[in-house]
């Protein structure tokens, strides 16, 4: 009666997690009911993650023989009843992932011999009752994340069997309790996101058996113990950022070998990191930023060295410090290269690649005279080159490729004639011509200009640069002739021009270069036959693929063969044959010469106008090349949203420069290229102010030669619904709350559009997986549908057998979604915080019975 009686308080069971409670069977045998085996009475009741919703009867406290509830993750509402106190058995207590409110019951005190109590991940209120502190057997207690108020008791410093402590994500205030240091079994302390003050005592660092000490997000202070290495020589987890801790970084640190996250940012922290910080080899993340770690000398990144015996490490943070020397790459951080870098006139050496520094390049760079090597790659640096890198006499190797640099390419970098290894300007938005200074690079091993705006002619100077092994050109606007120059490029080994607008013949002199093993002169205007010596005779090296008027080769290409010259006719015919009126012939030249004039300049006039010069019309064509172009080598600084099907990108297309948004499908996807040609299909003669406007597609091959599909959208600039609805954590402070007028008016937007599929198109447009995150705002904030990858054309046949029976043609749409769709998201926390829900799992261990 106590089980039927809890069941008939369930309004949802999608899953039909109860459907086996019923009279045909013994209650024993009942899903998630387990009993004892002699008296046949209920001691375990497990329905955790069966998605159940509804109250939790206060019946269940007639289980009087029950030891372990488990009830976690499903949508459980209302208060835990007081009723539950009864329950003298109970030795866990598992409701967490709820949505469960009101006060913690103070009698839980009762369960004399509960080991367990998982609350978090609710919505409870109130404080932390005192009278926890009597539960002798107690090991596991978590709280958080709730809204509970008050202090921490410090009765809790009598939960003598105590090993996990979880309190994380509340309102709690005061100081951490000096009792908590009498739980000599702690191994997890966690106290994140709450708003305690004071300083940790330090009776709490003689606990050796602590593996996790989380404090992150609250407004503690104080320093770190010098020998807290040797007095948690297990620790694995040390969480202390966003406080206000001073002090100097403990040497002993370096002790505890067990270490995994290190993370002291956004405190007052200072003085030299240890030198020996790689020792601790099971690290896998180092935040250090905002403190005043470093002295501003050379060597204060030493220890980064130090780092490379740390296999697991997957994220350095080391930003807003002091540090001196320059050598911090592949630690995300973010900001400009400051000005004052110039100073620094002995700098011989610059690694600051694959972080997400932005803004212009100083030019005070050029003030650093003795700087030999320049790596600033995969950022987000915008401006121009600057022309005073020209000043760096000993530079060998710069590296600017994968950023968004715009402007002229200055003929004092181009012209750098000390360059002797390599310079990679690739995938940015570079334009001009090739200056002819490009000549003075004659020690200039590899040169990389590729994915950019650049146009004009070869030089011929730059077959001057005779030790270039590597030279790509790819993917730019260069036009002409292959100039006869680059004949003396006897070292060239890999050549790549191509998605340019090259014209005339293939140069035959690039048989002899013996050492060519690559070539790409792809999707130009090439036109005559392709020799077939040299490296034209291996298949796999070279790709000509996109000039319509090439023919001939090797077999393997299979272009078609070149027309056969009529000379091997002459002289056979007769005399007589030859003597034609020459009236009638000087007509026929004179008709054939003005119709190949014609023909030339109509041939001209299309090669013209066949790049995407505008985007104002429709239907414009677009190639794999422009769309590189545009996302900047579809870089993940211009990502701007995933799906299931694709990736779509920001993009700048054409010369106007127009914003757009290029979706990229994941062809390697199941259903992937079936959802482009729905879309397509969808789109194409539909027209309403409120679904997103298409602008072309794309279905071409990739460089590496695999199908590529994309389609190209307007620009919405106040992105999906989705995130105003539901921010991330690093979008909160940059968006502000919808009003009730923005909320209604783009509800009627989107029913607009719905209506407008569902009714007045030339045949009806169900969308199929309509959510926040498939409606997009434009500037003024109007809603626009898009995503149409799952659009279904719904038929008057369809339609008339829908509703001459009841039932479905099948569910469609994102899998795990049914409108309407509302996140629980109660309280936003920094990246820290959120992976410490893993670590709790980690932990706590609670899908165990028993612990």
């Amino acid at each position: 009666m106590a089980l039927l009686a809890f069941k008939d308080m369930i309004s949802s069971d999608p899953l039909g997690a109860l459907s086996s409670w019923n009279h045909s069977l013994h209650f024993c045998e009942w899903k998630g009911v387990t009993c004892s085996r002699r008296h046949q009475r209920v001691t375990v009741f497990d329905l955790r993650q069966q998605k159940l919703a509804g109250f939790i009867s206060p019946s269940i406290s007639n289980l009087t023989f029950l030891r372990e509830i488990y009830l976690q993750e499903n949508s459980f509402n209302g208060q835990i009843s007081q009723e539950i106190g009864h329950l003298f058995r109970l030795r866990v207590l598992n409701m967490s992932y709820n949505s469960l409110g009101g006060e913690i019951p103070a009698n839980l005190t009762r369960f004399i011999d509960l080991q367990v109590i998982s609350l978090g991940h609710n919505y409870l209120t109130g404080k932390i009752p005192v009278e926890l502190g009597t539960l002798k057997n107690l090991k596991i207690l978590e709280l958080g994340p709730n809204f509970l108020v008050g202090s921490i008791p410090p009765s809790l410093g009598n939960l003598s069997s105590l090993t996990h402590l979880y309190l994380l994500s509340n309102n709690l205030e005061g100081s951490i309790p000096e009792e908590l240091a009498q739980i000599q079994n702690l191994v997890s302390i966690v106290l994140t996101d709450n708003k305690l003050s004071g300083i940790i005592p330090s009776s709490l660092y003689n606990i050796s058996s602590i593996e996790s000490i989380a404090v992150v997000e609250n407004h503690l202070y104080g320093s770190l113990p010098s020998d807290i290495g040797i007095s948690l020589p297990r620790l694995q987890f040390l969480l202390l950022g966003a406080n206000q801790f001073t002090g100097r970084f403990p040497i002993s640190l370096s002790n505890a070998s067990r270490i995994q996250w290190l993370v002291l940012g956004g405190n007052h922290f200072s003085g030299p990191v240890p030198k020996d910080l790689g020792s601790l080899q099971h690290l896998t993340k180092i935040y250090l930023w905002g403190n005043q770690f470093g002295t501003g000398k050379a060597d204060d990144l030493s220890f980064i060295t130090s780092l490379t015996n740390c296999s697991y490490l997957d994220t350095v943070d080391l930003s807003k410090n002091r540090f001196g020397g320059i050598g911090i790459y592949k630690t995300f951080i973010t900001g400009t290269i400051p000005t004052s870098i110039g100073k620094l006139r002995n700098l011989q050496e610059m690694f600051l690649y694959e972080n997400m520094l932005s803004r212009q390049i100083p030019s005070s760079i050029g003030n650093n005279t003795q700087l030999n090597l320049l790596e600033l790659h995969e950022n987000n640096l915008t401006g121009s080159i600057p022309s005073a890198l020209g000043n760096c006499k000993n530079m060998e190797i710069m590296l600017l490729s994968n950023n968004k640099l715009r402007g002229a390419l200055p003929r004092q970098v181009i012209g750098l004639s000390s360059l002797s290894i390599a310079l990679d300007l690739s995938h940015n938005s570079l334009t001009s011509s090739l200056a002819l200074d490009v000549g003075n690079l004659i020690h200039l091993a590899i040169l990389d200009v590729s994915i950019n705006k650049l146009s004009g002619e070869i030089p011929s100077t730059l077959g001057k640069c005779e030790s270039l092994i590597e030279l790509y050109m790819d993917a730019n606007y260069f036009q002409g002739t292959i100039p006869s120059s680059l004949s003396s490029l006897k070292a060239i080994q890999s050549l790549g021009l191509s998605y340019n607008n090259f014209s005339g013949r293939i140069p035959k002199y690039l048989e002899e270069l013996q050492l060519l093993t690559y070539l790409n002169l792809s999707f130009n205007n090439l036109q005559g036959d392709v020799p077939k010596q040299g490296v034209f005779s291996n298949a796999s090296a070279i790709t000509v693929i996109g000039n319509d008027n090439l023919c001939g080769g090797i077999p393997e290409l299979k272009l078609d063969p070149c027309p056969v010259l009529d000379n091997e006719r002459k002289g056979k015919s007769h005399i007589s044959k030859v003597i034609i009126p020459v009236a009638s012939g000087a007509l026929f030249f004179i008709f054939f010469l003005c119709a190949s004039v014609v023909l030339y300049w109509l041939r001209k006039s299309r090669k013209k106008s066949s790049p995407t010069t505008s985007i104002e019309g429709q239907h414009v064509k677009v190639s794999y090349a422009e769309l590189i172009k545009a996302t900047n080598g579809f870089s993940s600084a211009n990502l701007i949203g995933v799906g299931s099907y694709g990736t779509v990108y920001k993009g700048i297309l054409g010369h106007e420069e127009n914003i757009v948004a290029v979706k990229v499908l994941n062809l390697q996807l199941h259903g992937a290229a079936k959802s482009f040609m729905a879309e397509c299909k969808a789109l194409r003669n539909i027209r309403h102010r409120n679904l997103v406007k298409i602008i072309t597609s794309c279905s071409s091959i990739e460089f590496g030669g695999d199908d590529f599909k994309a389609l190209v959208f307007e620009y919405m600039p106040n992105g999906s619904l989705e995130k105003w609805l539901h921010p991330k954590v690093d979008e909160q402070h940059q968006l502000r709350i919808l009003t009730f007028i923005e909320r209604l008016n783009i509800s009627i937007d989107v029913a607009s559009a719905l209506d407008y599929l569902h009714h007045h198109c030339h045949m009806p447009i169900i969308h199929c997986d309509l959510k926040p995150s498939n409606i997009l705002l434009d500037e003024d904030m109007n809603g626009h549908v898009g995503d149409f990858g799952l659009a279904s054309f719904y038929s008057k046949i369809i339609r008339n057998s829908i509703e001459s029976q009841s039932s479905t043609i099948g569910l469609r749409g994102t899998v795990g979604y049914i409108a309407p769709e509302l996140p629980r998201e109660r309280k936003e926390m920094g990246d820290v915080t959120k992976e410490m829900h893993t670590i709790r799992e980690r932990f706590l261990g609670l899908r165990v019975h028993g612990e």
